[in-house]
Parts: structure tokens; sequence; C-alpha cells
């Protein structure tokens, strides 16, 4: 008989929008981008000014929402603390003095954060952990109690919740109390920390060090509850990496490569490797490094007018002139005299012979009567240019400023205009009938270590495919595409020009932020332009303010470089996984990735099946991470990304697994490294030093650890390929009479989705699916109080429905699962 192999349909994006689940909330923070009045709180900025990272501490999600919409740069590794949040803005010493304005706690340079033995935080997963047996009358849970060890020290990872935790009045405590080992008794008691975001409350948790190993917890509440859990490892035993293998080469990236490098060697790649390797180009070209040619002329009051020139700079817009100019005589009308690439503005005169024209009128003067030298020109900002023009007193030159290179930037002149990104593809049969895996990295042109990582683990493939058993079997039973960098305009800007740079290059500004002096916060940020959840659809963390970090576009899919995306995975239809690489959180993530700010309206969380799924692969991934030099991503940086990072709208995640069923993770390499030397977590930085002390942060370190990670990745996706085995499942307790009510539950062999009912009918894909007891929780408890039937079926990760059952048929056979428990009260 033909077996049945199906993937279980994911939302459709229609149904997505109206079908948005309540949560309690999840545990990140909440960059949203709502819209603010144009250049609202933000300083001039231009290259003689130097941004930096600095350390902040905000109140709450209300302060970052704020702040974020102002169009301040906030860095991805935001932190929840018991007290608010923590992270890094990017600002020049001016900026700074307006978030202290705004309520933001500037912190000193020289604060690191460190675990204490008090709470701190973290988030829990949904495979491999251990928990107390479940019971509907438990007023607290413990969701996580994990175990991991680096450089030699322990750390112990809770997250327990209690029903009574939305109270606030008085607000419920925790104790938190753990073991030293088997048979040894609880003690070291500990008050964990309560979270609460947008009003909602999440869950009580603590990370702290431990120098022996606990076997058990127990959490007791200020309310009355408690329970006790057992410990789980937490990357602990991991297998060796390929590295390892005898005659394995690595580390071949020597340093970091700019776009241009990147696709030269990927072609270069392609053309050794012919066997195994070849280009795919992207259709939709980038809109290029280029940019218009612009002076803001005149100060920035009410009689400044700026100027940008019609040709893009490099195409002559460079070379235009502007000039002011006063004539002797009186009432003489305003006129503009064009020869060559210089333009003149003859100021008008008034009766007395005093100068007349304001700033909006030489800059209507300037659009219509320069020839067509100049395409826009305007007052200042929101100035409403009613001030009187002076003469400039020389002609003013127009510039791109593309020409002023970055103190220590690579050699070389940049290529102006539009780019067509090359993707390399590698697998022995590229034919679309094996599980395909989209590697796309440099989304934010300042993450250059993901570009690095994912170019080494290219390296790894081709280098290693003949030599290599395990590496054969990867390139044999995938097929890998690799985005080197997807925004090569605003990589080339952050290597070339202003480092800190997140978004492409262009400028969607309107008059009010489009002056020179605004130009290192134009662009697109790329991880926000995409269909599923998106900022204009009332999701948070996209902003519509153009000079925001995240800001998102004017509509959807706006970029050639998100639009790039979808026409690959829909050519490519065998593309069942993605990692969106970036730096330099720390952090390993999947969907949910936006909710709406009011009330946490989060997107659809995945159905269990694929949570679990999403988990298990996490462990494996990060454990090779781990077995490079024992750097550790921590569970709480594990998860839907609106609860280990913040709510992102319009990221690509979303739009791929929602829309196309695509296992899409997103990765925060980087991070924090534990120092033993110190006792401290040094945080990382988007463009480390690449060499340095091999315990701490280096980009040559991070590049080969997460290079080891996504090698597993790809092996992950080989397994899912070769998958064609059911899955069992079981309701436990099982089939029998009970004599008072019972508290069961599903338990699988492996991540699978069950499809359950109660009422004596057959199992379909309309069923009910059987879902987590809490977001980030096991699976949930049915309290059974009167004789009841289960009927159902699992489905696995790769499609495998148990027993071959079919659900789209009425098969007679009925080989679905089925147990009975009967309540017997005599």
């Amino acid at each position: 008989m033909r077996r049945r192999q199906r993937r279980i349909a994911l939302l459709a994006l229609p149904a997505l929008v109206a079908g948005v689940l309540v949560t309690t909330g999840p545990a990140g923070a909440d960059p949203t981008g709502s819209t603010a009045a144009a250049g609202s709180g933000r300083s001039q900025l231009d290259n003689r000014e130097q941004a930096r990272l600095v350390p902040i501490k905000l109140a709450g999600a209300d302060l970052l929402d704020k702040v974020v919409a102002a169009g301040f740069d906030i860095e991805h590794g935001l932190k929840r603390v018991p007290t608010g949040i923590e992270g890094e803005a990017v600002v020049t010493a001016e900026q700074v003095a307006e978030l202290k304005a705004m309520g933001v706690e500037v912190l000193g340079d020289d604060v690191g954060f460190e675990w204490s033995d008090e709470a701190d935080g973290g988030i829990q997963g949904a495979a491999a952990r251990a928990v107390q047996p479940a019971s509907h009358e438990a007023t607290v849970r413990i969701a996580r109690a994990d175990w991991f060890t680096t450089k030699g020290q322990g750390f112990l990872y809770v997250e327990a919740r209690t029903t009574e935790g939305q109270q606030a009045d008085p607000i419920v405590e925790m104790q938190l109390e753990n073991d030293s080992g088997k048979r040894t008794s609880f003690g070291f008691a500990r008050t964990m920390s309560r979270f609460v975001d947008s009003g909602q409350y999440m869950f009580h948790r603590n990370l702290f060090k431990l120098d022996a190993r606990p076997n058990q917890i127990r959490v007791t509440s200020s309310t009355g509850g408690v329970t006790t859990g057992v410990v789980s490892d937490w990357l602990e035993d991991a297998p060796p990496p390929l590295t390892e293998n005898r005659g394995y080469k690595a580390d071949f990236v020597d340093g970091y490569r700019h776009p241009q490098q990147l696709y030269s060697r990927a072609k270069e790649i392609a053309r050794q490797y012919p066997d195994i390797a070849e280009i795919v180009y992207l259709p939709n070209q980038t809109n290029g490094y280029q940019r218009k040619a612009q002076a803001t002329i005149g100060g920035t009051g009410q009689a400044a007018v700026v100027v940008s020139s019609a040709a893009w700079g490099h195409e002559g817009g460079n070379d235009v002139t502007v000039e002011f100019v006063d004539r002797p005589g009186a009432d003489l009308p305003l006129a503009a005299e064009v020869t060559g690439k210089a333009v003149r503005v003859l100021l008008a005169k008034d009766a007395s012979g005093g100068l007349a024209s304001t700033a909006t009128e030489v800059a209507d003067a300037l659009r219509t009567q320069s020839q067509g030298l100049i395409d826009r020109s305007h007052p200042y900002r929101t100035n409403a240019g009613t001030g009187i023009v002076a003469p400039t007193g020389g002609p003013v030159a127009l510039t791109d400023s593309l020409d002023q290179k970055r103190v220590g930037a690579p050699e070389g002149e940049v290529p102006r205009g539009p780019v067509t990104i090359p993707v390399l593809r590698i697998g022995k049969h590229r034919d679309g009938k094996k599980p395909g895996v989209l590697i796309q990295a440099q989304d934010h042109a300042r993450e250059w270590v993901p570009a690095t990582t994912s170019l080494e683990s290219a390296e790894r493939l081709v280098h290693n495919y003949k030599s290599d058993k395990e590496t054969k079997k990867i390139v044999d039973n995938t097929d890998v595409f690799f985005i080197l960098s997807n925004n090569p305009d605003g990589a080339n800007y952050s290597f070339y020009n202003f480092a800190s740079q997140r978004k492409n290059m262009t400028n969607h500004c309107p008059d009010a932020t489009a002056d020179p002096a605004q130009r290192n916060s134009w662009g697109v940020d790329l991880n926000r332009n995409y269909r599923v959840g998106s900022g204009h659809d009332g999701y948070a963390g996209g902003s519509s303010n153009c000079v925001s970090g995240t800001y998102q576009g004017p509509e959807e899919l706006s970029e050639p470089e998100s639009k790039n995306i979808i026409w690959l995975v829909e050519k490519y239809s065998n593309i069942k996984f993605m990692m969106s690489v970036h730096s330099n959180g720390g952090q390993l993530f999947w969907q949910p990735g936006a909710y709406i700010a009011d009330g946490r309206i989060t997107t659809p969380r995945p159905p269990l099946g694929d949570e679990a799924f999403y988990w298990q692969s996490a462990a494996r991934i990060l454990s090779q991470v781990k077995a490079h030099r024992e750097t550790v991503v921590t569970p709480e940086n594990v998860g839907g990304s609106s609860d280990v990072l913040y709510s992102s709208a319009g990221n690509v995640r979303e739009d791929l697994y929602y829309t196309y069923g695509i296992y899409a993770f997103g990765w925060e390499v980087g991070g924090s490294v534990y120092n033993p030397a110190t006792g401290n977590w040094q945080g990382g930085s988007f463009q480390p030093a690449w060499e340095g002390d091999p315990n701490l942060v280096s980009g040559h370190a991070e590049t080969m650890e997460y290079a080891n990670g996504i090698m597993e990745m790809f092996r992950v996706a080989a397994d899912w390929g070769k998958d064609k085995k059911d899955p069992t499942s079981k309701l436990v307790p099982g089939n029998g009479k009970y004599r008072e009510p019972v508290d069961v539950r599903f338990e699988t062999n492996e991540p699978a989705t069950i499809y359950y009912t109660t009422d004596g009918s057959r199992p379909t894909l309309q069923s009910p699916r059987y879902a987590a007891t809490e977001f980030r929780e096991p699976g949930q408890v049915f309290h059974v109080t009167e004789t009841t039937t289960f009927n159902w079926f699992s489905v696995d990760s790769a499609g495998n429905i148990e027993k071959n059952y079919d659900p789209t048929k009425n098969d007679k056979r009925n080989n679905y699962r089925t147990a009975t428990i009967k309540i017997d009260k005599k």
C-alpha cells in the first residue's frame, strides 16, 4: 500500500490576519515604530559626528516604543531585567542628551552584565525538558529547569508560572529552592522575578550560578501553591562537530568581507566546483550604492534651503553648484540662470532695494528654473520657509557624500548603481527533489559576522565534499542556497561611510527628513518589509518613521531585496528550511515574531509539533556551537522571537513560515561569552575585532563556532528529507477504568502534531489540535470527569502520518488511534 506523507498546511495569509490569537504575552521587549512627527527626537547627523553604541536602560516597553518611534537606532540585544529593559543605542553625543531628556537612563560605558544569585531572566522551551506531573488543580507550574556549563562554570535557569500571577495587589511572589544532587534536601531559597509586559503577566524566572548540579527544584508561591520539578541538561554532552573529523578542512575565512568580495568568491566557488555548485541570479536589482548630490544652504532656520540634484551624484550630480546672488538695484524679480552645471539664483529685491526672496520662493525657483539639474528643493525640515534668503557669496557644490571614506575602510572604489545579487547554490542533486535550505545573511548592513559565517559554511561544503563522508551526505541530500549579503548597498555604506548603517540606502523620506544631515538614517529595514504580521497591519516593531532604525518601508515588499526572497522560495518550492542570520544578540528564534502591542495579540503560535521540532533542531544546532569553544546560547534566548527578543513586525521568517510552510529560523550570532577569568559575561558587537582572546568575543571565533551550527542545520534538513517513518503517540494514562476523575495527556515519540476528537467522531485535519498548556509550556492536560473516548492521529514535521492514516478520506479501516477513559464512580 502506498504510504501517505504530507506536510500539514499552515495558515494562509488572509486567515492569519483575521485570526490572530490572544496570549498572555511573551517576554520580549517592544520596540514599536508608531507614527511620529517626521524627524521628531532626532539630531542632525553627518559624517563629522561619530555615532557609538551606548548602553541604556528603559523603564519599560512604553518608553521603548517612544524612543524607537522618535527615530533612535536601538541595538538588537535588548534584555529584560527585573527593573526594565536594557540594551544599546547607536547615537552621537548630542543624541545622548536627547535620550536623557526622554527619561532614558544612560549607563556608564564600563557597565557590564554579571549573573548574580538574584533573579535575572530567561525563556523556556518545549523539547527534552523535565517538569512536574501536570494537574488541573496546580496553581504553580515549572515550565523549565535547565542546567548548563560553560568554561567550567555551572548555571541553573528556571522558569515558572502561577495561575495567580496577574494579581497585582498584593503582587504574587515566588521562591525558588534547589537541592545539591540526588537525595539531598532543598535549600538556598531565592526570590524569583515577576515579569509583566503590556499589563500581562508572563512568568517568574531565574538564572544564576551554581557550583554543583542540582537534581530537583522547588517553587513556592506566596498565595500557597508549591511544586517540584526535575532539572534537565541544556546542551550538555554535545556530539563532536564535523571539524573534529580526520582530515576535515575549516577556517577558510580570514577577515571581514564586503559584498564585492563575497559575491566574487561565490562565483569562483561555482566555477571551481561545477558538479555541485552554481549561481542563481536574483531578478530584482537593488536600488544601488548611490545618492543624489545635496546641500543645505543658509543654516537651519527659516531662510534655509535644501537642494538635491536630479542626477545621481556619480552621474553628474556631484558637478552641480548652486549660488544665491545679490544684484544691485531695486524692485527686481526672482530669477535663475544656468550655465553648464552651475545654477545661479538671482534673488529678488523690493522697492527699497532690500532682499525679498523667501526660502520657499527660492526653492520653487530652483525646481522650475534649473533646467532639470535640481530634483528636489524645499525649506529645511518642518520650516515654513518664510525667512529671507541671503546670498551665498559664491557657488555651493552639491555632493552625494559617498566619496568620504570611513577611516579604516577597505581599499578600492565601490561600484555605483544597482546590484544584481547572486545566490550560491550547492547540492549534488539540484533538481528540486532534495529539501532546500536558504541561508540569508546581512539583511542588516552593519552585521558583518553573519556574512563571514555563511561564507565559511559554503567553503566547508565544497572543500570537504570528496574527503568527508558526513559532508558528502549533506551535499548529496540537500539543496543549499546562500545569499551571502542580502543588503549590498547598505553593507557597502557600512564598510565605507558609516559603520553603524542598519538599513538599505533607499531614501523614501519626505522633505521634512530628506536633508543631507539625515543621510545616515535613511533606508528601509529589510526585515520589516514583509507581508505577515506587518506594521502596516498594526503589529509592533516596524516604524512608519523613515529615519527610524526599523522603518518598514512605504508598503509591504516595497524593496527589491525582499521581493527577491519571495521570488526565490516561489521558484524553488523545495526550500523547506530557512535561516536568516543576524548579529549580535546570541539568540535562536522562530515564530511568533510579532504582536499587536495593545493586549499582546501575537501572530498564531506554531502547532505544538512544529514548536517541538524547532526546539529539537535548536538543541542540535546550538550543541555544535558549544562544541567549538563552549559558547552557550542560553535557554532564555531560544524560542519565539517575540518572546526572547521583541516584536519585529513584517519579518521574513513569519512570511516564509505562514505563507509557504517553511521552517524559518532567525539567528542572532554573537552575544555574551562567559569569561572564567572575571566570572562575568562579555557582550558582543556588530563588528568585533577579527582576532582576539579565543575565550572572548572576536569575529573569527564567532565565524567558526556559528558555522558549526549552520552545518548542523544542513544535517537537520537532510534527516528531515530522509524521514519516512511514522510517528507514534499515546494517551497517558490510556484505556482503563478509574474510580475518580483523572488527568490525561498525549505523548509522542518525536515532535508531532496531534489532531483529536472526544465526541466519538473520526479525527480529521479540521479536528482540534493538541495544544500547549500555556505559551512555552508542555502539552495541555485534560481533566476527565466522565467516560470519554479519545480518537486521534499524529503527524510529524516531515508530514508522516501515524499508522499511514488518511484523514482526508472516510477509510473504513479507521486506523486512527483510540482510547477510552471510563470513569466508574461506584
